[in-house]
């Protein structure tokens, strides 16, 4: 083919055995564009001006493996098994040690370093820490004052309209069930007892209602009955259902949303943890797991995490565990800068028209690359977090690196303008990389180490960036373990109900966060967790944390008090418990009908047996 002769070779010279083994290989990789290698393994390389090499970066970028082509060929390698002549070796192939930007030496901590410009003035929009209308307040507000800043009226009556909708489609659907609407207070005694059953653990739902039994708890039955509660459960709804079967309808296209069902509450809570608090200078990024094995395509798989499965954020927080800002991971983003998507996810949480500038970002390996930081230097924020060693522009030298020989306290860096590489010997090499930060400034830190086979304390050089780092990076790391302490998630079928537990999670710990800070300037104790959430629950169910004591004395009464004449006895008669035959009385403790007569007391058979049931 004439159009084709760029990419066309003698293929009569390839097949025949008698061509030489070289001018074979030559033939191969003058037909895909490649250059065999001069070492024995006759790797390939390919062109660096190849127009496809941004998207390798990307992928690379984003830690993904690079495909390689490769070529096979006839014949057998050195164990006699069929081989391929061309080895394709990722580590050879990375696209990042192409695009090296500095060919030096790695300096010591006894060499001198200083930063190109002054540490960035803090300058917030706002001032940070708590917001008015909570700013203005005396006193400190009780916890359901906190929480219905994030839960207001609005959101809860979202919740209500959805949730009656979704009832009436069910009935009109033909399924048999007691509906009537949920209110805006029957709504907030909800998930008063969703939190309780965080901090009071059942194995099932039905066993917080059980009666009769030395495991029963009371308080629950006060509030709201089983079938009530299991209801509002299978029904709750945070969308329109007749909006999501529009979206449905959209699967496939552009315009289809994924989040849909959680839209209204989403939006509503990413603005509320905004206006009531604005955070202080130190901020983290990093994910969070929300368990769940639900079917939905948001469910993620992530090894190194104690959650495994589950539906990915992506959490912006500062050093106090306040979750300022998240993003529900949904697949890659419809309008990628073409920086790899860590770039695009700390981009989408740092805004500065709502933060201001001056503002410090810690972050781990999965986000750190030269290009964000560089352009987080250039809008006014600093940024320090551990690297990858092949991430693109990361020094590739290895003149003067460290070794796994190196002694314990070694610290190897590398400046370029803002940015700057260190390198750190601590029981493993640490990498971290920082534009707030100089190589060494004189701190140590005190470690056990084995010196003639005992143990004794020693001193060791270690950066600030690392120091800071450790200090500052568990932002949402904190976070995640006041969630975890008293979650109110439950295991469901619906993914969508898994995310709105943790939607009620995030604002339980951010008002919890609020109250802490709001104590200290009032200088006042402030309550522990669980006391917070304790009062926390009594107050959205509408019932008083004291439990009137009950009385256990057993006495039989009559069922209908104050019956004359011949009602005395007919009145209010029921089946007695044990006989089935008609009595007037009852036990008052028990409020059970039971028989007292004179050749037949089942009062006194019924509790001193074991027939209770």
């Amino acid at each position: 083919n004439t159009h084709q002769t760029s990419h066309t070779f003698n293929t009569d010279s390839v097949m025949d055995p008698q061509t030489p083994r070289d001018e074979k290989l030559s033939a191969f990789c003058e037909a895909l564009g490649l250059t065999p290698a001069a070492d024995d393994e006759n790797e390939l390389s390919m062109d660096s001006s190849d127009p496809d090499s941004d998207e390798e970066e990307k992928k690379d970028e984003e830690g993904e493996d690079t495909i390689v082509p490769s070529v096979v060929a006839e014949g057998k390698g050195r164990n006699g098994s069929r081989k391929s002549p061309f080895k394709a070796n990722k580590r050879k192939r990375s696209r990042s040690e192409t695009h090296s930007s500095y060919n030096g030496r790695w300096k010591t901590e006894k060499e001198p370093d200083h930063l190109p410009r002054p540490p960035l003035h803090f300058l917030p929009k706002r001032k940070p820490g708590v917001q008015p209308p909570l700013s203005y307040s005396k006193s400190n507000p009780c916890p359901s004052e906190i929480f219905k800043m994030y839960f207001d009226q609005t959101t809860i009556k979202i919740l209500c309209v959805n949730t009656n909708k979704n009832a009436a489609r069910h009935l009109a659907a033909g399924k048999n069930f007691k509906w009537t609407d949920v209110t805006e207070g029957e709504m907030y005694r909800y998930i008063g007892l969703t939190l309780y059953m965080g901090i009071l653990k059942r194995p099932q739902l039905k066993d917080f209602w059980r009666t009769s039994t030395i495991f029963q708890v009371a308080y629950p039955s006060q509030v709201m009955s089983r079938d009530r509660f299991l209801n509002i459960t299978t029904y709750m709804h945070m969308s329109d259902p007749l909006a999501d079967a529009v979206n449905d309808g959209k699967k496939g296209t552009p315009e289809y949303d994924c989040l849909h069902k959680l839209r209204p509450l989403y939006d509503s809570l990413l603005i509320a943890c905004k206006a009531v608090y604005h955070p202080r200078q130190y901020l983290s990024v990093d994910e969070r797991m929300v368990a769940t094995k639900a079917k939905t395509s948001l469910k993620q798989y992530i090894k190194s995490k104690p959650t495994r499965w589950g539906i990915k954020l992506f959490v912006l927080s500062d050093n106090t565990g306040y979750t300022v800002d998240f993003q529900i991971y949904s697949g890659r983003s419809r309008q990628p800068s073409g920086k790899g998507m860590s770039f695009d996810v700390v981009m989408s949480l740092i805004k500065k028209s709502y933060l201001g500038s001056g503002y410090h970002i810690y972050c781990d390996n999965f986000y750190t690359s030269p290009t964000l930081f560089s352009h987080l230097y250039e809008l006014g924020f600093g940024a320090c977090g551990t690297f990858r060693s092949t991430r693109i522009g990361v020094p590739k030298t290895t003149e003067n690196a460290l070794t796994k020989k190196s002694p314990r306290g070694s610290i190897r860096w590398i400046r370029e303008g803002p940015l700057i590489f260190v390198k750190w010997m601590n029981m493993r090499e640490v990498s971290i990389c920082s534009t707030l930060h100089t190589a060494f400034s004189g701190d140590t830190i005190k470690r056990m180490e084995k010196v003639k086979g005992k143990l004794q304390e020693l001193e060791f050089p270690v950066p600030p960036a690392v120091m800071d780092y450790n200090r500052y990076m568990g932002g949402v790391d904190l976070s995640d373990q006041l969630i975890g302490s008293y979650s109110s998630r439950r295991k469901s079928r619906k993914w969508y109900m898994t995310i709105l537990h943790h939607f009620i999670d995030i604002a339980v710990t951010n008002s919890y966060l609020l109250h802490k800070e709001m104590c200290g300037k009032l200088e006042e104790r402030a309550m522990t967790h669980q006391q917070f959430l304790e009062q926390l629950t009594t107050e959205l169910c509408g019932v008083s944390q004291k439990v009137q004591k009950m009385s256990y004395d057993h006495l039989p009464v009559a069922i209908v008090e104050g019956a004359t004449g011949a009602k005395k006895t007919s009145e209010g008669r029921r089946k007695c418990r044990l006989c089935k035959r008609s009595t007037p009385f009852m036990c008052e403790a028990c409020k059970l009908p039971l028989c007292v007569i004179v050749d037949r007391n089942c009062h006194k058979v019924y509790h001193s047996s074991s027939n209770k049931k």
